[in-house]
């Protein structure tokens, strides 16, 4: 939401407008000037926030809120970096996978699967998400720590809350409650918000979990009180957190993620199997009916299964079938590629530490 400006002579707006465009083409959301450093603590849709989280939470102390809120800074590469991509980029299985799954990641995954071989064995013992998995997720969210954001999660929510661009459908209600959360979980650990740093999104350590996650799904693992998603030293909290995401989100023990395949070779079939995208939709039979050829292990899943499709340029799709396991890696990030990557990561990973046992 924008502040309301004054109304100036119409002569006043050509000449700013001509300013502004001097040989940069239409000013667009992003080239709008940012607030004064100021403005967040004296606006009013921002004061009525906070009186709206005062009301819904009476244990916050407002002087404490609202001082919070007066330093939030208004972050104009939060707002360019929230904008979708430009259309026509053909999606590329091959090339995304070769970004995550590479000797460096792999080398840093196993470093720091030893460093944590501890609290990953107990993650699989209490929710049984095996190893792989989560080391495969925090390899492609930040790089085991090296990638974790450079932005003041305060600014970065506090901008796309307040002034979400134009040009893409508004989504400021759902980064206000993102906000509220990141205030709450900060009250309640006696955090300093103004510290706490992760992307242009809101998205913070290791996990990238973002704030309204953190106080659903993160957990003390190591028992210290504090939930602790930025040290990459001791990655208890980060690990169990994980774990305890996927197995609220569907995750099975002892299921594999997903199964090789062949697809239906007539084209209609294999359109209607892909029409529940990556929902588990079709059973092993199911698959068989509409022609697609199961490997012998999948034959035997009792569970329903996706037909998942990803792109590889102009060269030939690649085909999984997706099981809910597979289904509950992609709550983390909706997207078969971002699941697929995953999941040949943390298997490259454990290739790794299991060819060199004794450095464990």
């Amino acid at each position: 939401m924008s502040l309301k400006r004054e109304r100036i002579p119409a002569l006043a707006v050509a000449l700013v407008a001509a300013l502004l465009t001097w040989g940069t083409g239409p000013v667009t959301a992003q080239d709008r000037p940012a607030p004064p450093p100021s403005s967040y603590g004296q606006r009013a849709d921002v004061m009525r926030f906070a009186q709206d989280m005062l009301e819904k939470h009476p244990g916050l102390e407002g002087t404490w809120l609202r001082e919070q809120l007066a330093q939030a800074r208004y972050v104009a590469a939060a707002a360019q970096l929230i904008m979708p991509t430009p259309p026509g980029v053909a999606k590329n299985w091959a090339a995304y996978r070769a970004r995550f799954v590479e000797r460096e990641r792999i080398e840093a995954g196993a470093a720091f699967w030893r460093a944590n071989a501890q609290w990953l064995a107990q993650a699989q013992a209490r929710w049984g998400v095996p190893p792989e998995i989560v080391v495969g997720i925090v390899g492609v969210e930040t790089f085991y720590g090296r990638i974790m954001g450079r932005f003041r999660t305060l600014d970065a929510l506090a901008t796309l809350s307040f002034d979400f661009p134009s040009g893409r459908s508004d989504r400021s209600p759902f980064f206000r409650e993102q906000l509220a959360e990141l205030l709450l979980w900060c009250a309640r650990e006696g955090r300093d918000p103004q510290s706490v740093m992760g992307s242009f999104a809101g998205a913070v350590g290791l996990p990238q979990f973002m704030p309204g996650s953190i106080n659903s799904y993160a957990v003390d693992f190591d028992g210290d009180g504090r939930i602790e998603l930025m040290r990459t030293e001791n990655a208890a909290d980060v690990i169990g957190s994980i774990a305890n995401y996927l197995a609220v989100h569907g995750w099975q023990r002892d299921l594999p993620t997903h199964y090789a395949v062949t697809p239906p070779q007539a084209l209609i079939d294999r359109a209607r199997m892909l029409v529940p995208d990556i929902l588990p939709s079709f059973t092993a039979a199911q698959f068989a009916e509409f022609g697609a050829l199961l490997a012998p292990e999948a034959q035997a899943n009792e569970g329903l299964m996706a037909l998942v499709e990803l792109e590889n340029g102009t060269a030939e799709r690649s085909y999984v079938a997706g099981t809910s396991n597979f289904y509950a890696v992609t709550r983390y990030n909706r997207s078969s590629y971002y699941a697929l990557a995953v999941i040949d990561l943390g298997r490259a990973v454990a290739q790794r530490v299991n060819a060199n046992p004794a450095s464990r």
